[in-house]
């Protein structure tokens, strides 16, 4: 799952998928949009973001998404 924008190594946030050059993790990002932060917001909060950062986070999310296989829930 290759990416120029978002990068992680293992002495950066623990490991956590980040976006390039910063400590502001995906999952950082994602969590601004899904409480109804618009782009805007999360650009003034984070002004060293662009737009294109955000659309890999949410790339970036929508690639783990799809490579996930549910497992079967057992009783």
């Amino acid at each position: 799952m290759k990416s120029e924008r978002i990068e992680s190594h293992p002495d950066v946030c623990n490991g956590k998928p980040v976006v390039r050059g910063t400590r502001i993790s995906v999952s950082t990002v994602l969590s601004y949009l899904t409480a109804g932060d618009t782009e805007e917001e999360i650009l003034k909060a984070h002004p060293q973001l662009t737009r294109d950062d955000i659309r890999a986070c949410l790339a970036f999310a929508q690639r783990i998404s799809a490579a996930h296989t549910a497992q079967p829930a057992f009783s």
